[in-house]
């Protein structure tokens, strides 16, 4: 039996349910009667998705369609880092929505320290763009798992690596 136990905390998506969201996204701006007619574009990159349609009116229609088949698809809407809104060719707008992955050092230092002053018997450690978690005790680790999830940060979390 092991010693200590531990877990990770990291930010990150599924990337192929993202694809799917998107893609059911182009779908439904494709057939929906208000939006048929917009020419909207929906482009997937690697790190970033670009929007360019005619209207802001219809920009907000893509966010809520985008919103609804992303959380459905079980995808935090914490991913999405929306940019302003720029005017695109043709009285068009465009908007480039990043997407984050990863812990920041400041939002690493924020869940050690939280860690640190909460919990006595476990210890954070950032590694990267993760946090690692340590106890000797499975329980003081689920101790600490709830704690997280009822914090708020700007990132999505999940725990993986649990042993």
């Amino acid at each position: 039996m092991a010693s200590t136990f531990s877990f990770d905390i990291v930010s990150e998506f599924d990337r192929q349910e993202l694809v799917n969201a998107v893609d059911q996204t182009k779908r439904d701006v494709g057939s929906r009667y208000d939006l048929k007619d917009t020419k909207t574009e929906i482009d997937l990159n690697e790190d970033a998705i670009v929007i360019n349609t005619d209207s802001e009116f219809t920009l907000d229609a893509v966010h809520n369609l985008l919103q609804l088949k992303s959380s459905k698809r079980n995808l935090s809407l914490k991913i999405f880092d929306y940019g302003k809104v720029e005017s695109a060719s043709g009285s068009r707008v465009r908007q480039e929505i990043k997407l984050k992955k990863g812990i920041s050092q400041e939002i690493a230092k924020q869940i050690t320290k939280i860690i640190r002053d909460e919990f006595k018997k476990a210890q954070g450690s950032i590694q990267g763009d993760a946090v690692r978690v340590s106890a000797k005790s499975k329980d003081d680790l689920q101790a600490v798992m709830q704690r997280m999830k009822q914090e708020d940060f700007p990132v999505a979390l999940q725990f993986t690596n649990y042993r």
